[in-house]
Formats: structure tokens, sequence, C-alpha cells
């Protein structure tokens, strides 16, 4: 436990009453704000919440004072690497991550695709833009019901098993891979070892999978051929996970029945990208974790976790 006054550096660039907030419940202790990553104030600084950069927390962490990273995303690859575990683990410094503000609307947001696709929405859609005709018996003829269904889960963490939860009700078959299963889950979860043989079970495969050296291009061109013909697969983890190009001769050959992304790599996708106009991909430009109050959710969770520092209890969606 704490008492003292801790000097916390932020970068981030809320909305006024965000702001407002942050800086009502910091007042106990020293805000730094600033609009960059600059290394020289963080080097003084107890905690850092924002985006910081990697290098300025490794050099902070090794000779400075700082004891806590608390990021406001989901991802935090950039920090997930030898050297910055080794200064951190050093301080016995922790990094946070802001999962449980983007669990909710990233499942609400893959659960919509899914659903979407399997009543041909973006369908309909696309002849309400295009030449306003009446598919009725064409699109009735291939819509179809999620019962009995089977969904392969790639990665197991907070939007995932949220996810779990909202497609329950449906009576699919849920299954999930992941690193490390613990055989607590509550869904059958098995090892990477053994994904080419639940791959041609499964008509949906979600990628819900962070980025990583280890992820990287994790869905190939060997992945997708192991599918079973018509499934669907949606991306809502890192658009480095997957490879693009064979995602893309996937779709063009028919093999995939239809794609969703979130994600891609880049980001923004450049307007004469190829997959823009692939048959039957569906793209949202990165906006699976928004949702209106965001911001505030942030501030409070970062605000939960300096209440849990300051009292010397567990953080909430601990990573490093």
């Amino acid at each position: 436990m704490t008492n003292s006054v801790l000097r916390i550096w932020s970068n981030v660039q809320y909305d006024d009453a965000a702001m407002r907030l942050l800086r009502a419940e910091t007042a106990g202790h020293q805000l730094i704000l600033t609009e960059s990553k600059d290394a020289a104030a963080l080097a003084d600084a107890d905690i850092a919440f924002g985006q910081p950069d990697a290098e300025a927390v490794r050099q902070a962490a090794q000779s400075g004072c700082l004891r806590w990273v608390h990021v406001d995303s989901a991802g935090y690859d950039r920090f997930d690497n030898d050297a910055v575990r080794a200064a951190l683990s050093g301080r016995e410094a922790v990094l946070t991550n802001s999962s449980s503000v983007f669990d909710e609307p990233c499942a609400q947001h893959a659960l919509a695709m899914i659903m979407g696709l399997a009543r041909r929405i973006p369908h309909a859609r696309d002849r309400q833009i295009g030449d306003q005709g009446w598919p009725m018996l064409e699109l009735r003829a291939e819509s179809y019901l999620l019962n009995g269904q089977t969904a392969l889960l790639l990665g197991f963490g907070a939007i995932a098993r949220r996810l779990v939860e909202l497609l329950t009700p449906l009576r699919m078959n849920l299954i999930a891979v992941r690193r490390r299963p613990t055989g607590q889950e509550s869904i059958p979860v098995f090892a990477e070892a053994e994904l080419h043989a639940h791959l041609p079970l499964a008509d949906h495969v979600i990628n819900i999978l962070p980025a990583s050296a280890a992820t990287r291009h994790f869905v190939n061109d060997k992945l997708l051929a192991a599918m079973k013909p018509g499934a669907l697969f949606y991306n809502i983890g890192r658009g480095s996970t997957v490879d693009q190009s064979a995602l893309l001769a996937a779709l063009e050959s028919g093999k995939l029945a239809a794609t969703y992304l979130d994600v891609t790599e880049p980001e923004p996708l450049p307007p004469d990208h190829p997959l823009w106009t692939a048959p039957n991909c569906f793209i949202t430009p990165h906006t699976a974790g928004g949702h209106i109050g965001e911001r505030d959710r942030l501030v409070h969770h970062f605000l939960e976790n300096l209440r849990r520092f300051t009292s010397g209890e567990s953080l909430n969606d601990r990573v490093l």
C-alpha cells in the first residue's frame, strides 16, 4: 500500500469530459499530461497511462522510477519482448492493458457480422445501393440457421470468452484453440498442435489472436486449405495475424463462402487494395471496439486500477 503522491505520465487525448474526469480523480497525485511519447518526462514517472514508447518504457523501468504501465488499448505487442520484460521484471513493475473495456463491444461486433451474414443482410444492402432489385427468393434460399453449426475460435482471451456467452443461446457447437489450454474453459479448447484436426469441422473460423512474432501470418495458405469448403472466416484480432494474399486467393477460388475483416495490414487499407473488391469480403475500418462512452470507460478502468495500485491489490488486465 502507498499513500505517497505519485507522478502519473499520460499522453491520452480524450474529449473534454473524459479529461476532466481524469484530472479530478487524480487530483491527489501529480498528473503529467503530454502530447508526445517523450522519454524524458517518463523517466521521472511512477506510472504511465496511454501509449508510451516501448523503448522509453524500457529505459524508465531500467533506470528510473517507473513501476506500472497501463496502455489504453487491448494490444500491447510492442512491449512483449525480452528487453522490456527484463526491464519491468527487474523493478517488479507491471504492464496492464484495457481488454476489459473492449471485450464487450468486440464480441457484439463479431456476433453482428456472424448473424448478418447468416441472414444475408450485407447482400441485401448491396442490392439496395445497386440495382434496387427485390431478390426475395434468392436471399431466402441462401439464408441459414446458426443452430448446430460449428464455430472455431482462434484464441481464448477476454473477447473470445464473451463471444462464447453471446453465441451459446444460438445452440452452436463452440470450440477454441489456444496456446496453453487450462482445462477449465467453458467450452472444449484444444492446443495449437490439434488445430488442423478441427478445422475441417468448422463452419465459422473466428480469429481473435493478438499481434506477436508467434502469431504473424498464423492464418496462412495451409490453414485456409484445411478449412471446410464454404466456411466463413472472421478477423477481429490483428491484421498481421493473417496472410492476406492467401486469404484473397481463398476468396477468389470460392474456397471460402465469405470473410469479414475488422482489421487489416496495413491500416488504413489502401483504396486500391484487392480485398476491397474481393468476392464476399466485408470490411469495417477497425471499429469493433468502438462504442459511445469509450473514453470515459477507459478512464474509469485506469482509475480502478490506480485505486488497486495504491491499495496494494492485484491489478485488472495484467499482461506482463
